[in-house]
């Protein structure tokens, strides 16, 4: 991988210093690096997901809708776990995925009051394309990283996220 001498987190860390050397910044270096990756990777893949006509919130609910396995079905509550966002929220994803004709609302077998939400062939279809270049473009994303340097950036993350989750 190439390095440049220097990147944007070096030079704040570096007015950090400059202006209060008091201050202990060590973790400012990683926490900073991986809010602007996070900003930057977040922008790439909208591009993806926006020429399937989907968003990353839509991404999400189809993918987790896709990972479950055939019949591609779960119930707005298994869709929740599975994400990270309001119950609100993910009504709203649903009625917009709906209205696309991407997932429809099933009667639930196992409660009346209930549904479950589906993926639709169109839904199928989508998602699966919208995930084969996604995949792809993951791809071109970490390409300057070779294989073992991806694997210890992925075991040091795992080891961090471990501390939240």
């Amino acid at each position: 991988m190439k390095h440049s001498d220097e990147d944007h987190v070096d030079r704040i860390l570096a007015q950090w210093r400059r202006e209060r050397p008091d201050l202990d910044i060590s973790a400012m270096g990683p926490l900073g690096r991986l809010a602007r990756l996070r900003a930057h990777v977040a922008r790439e893949q909208e591009t993806v997901f926006a020429e399937h006509d989907l968003t990353s919130a839509s991404f999400d609910v189809l993918a987790t809708l896709r990972r479950s396995g055939p019949p591609f079905q779960l119930s707005p509550g298994e869709l929740l776990a599975a994400t990270m966002v309001t119950s609100g929220t993910m009504t709203n994803r649903i009625d917009q995925l709906e209205r696309a004709g991407l997932v429809e609302r099933l009667d639930n077998p196992e409660d009346r009051r209930g549904v479950i939400i589906a993926l639709t062939p169109k839904g199928l279809k989508r998602i699966d394309a919208a995930a084969a270049a996604h995949v792809a473009n993951q791809q071109r994303l970490i390409a300057g990283l070779e294989p073992e340097e991806r694997e210890a950036l992925n075991a040091l993350l795992r080891k961090f996220l471990a501390a939240f989750e």
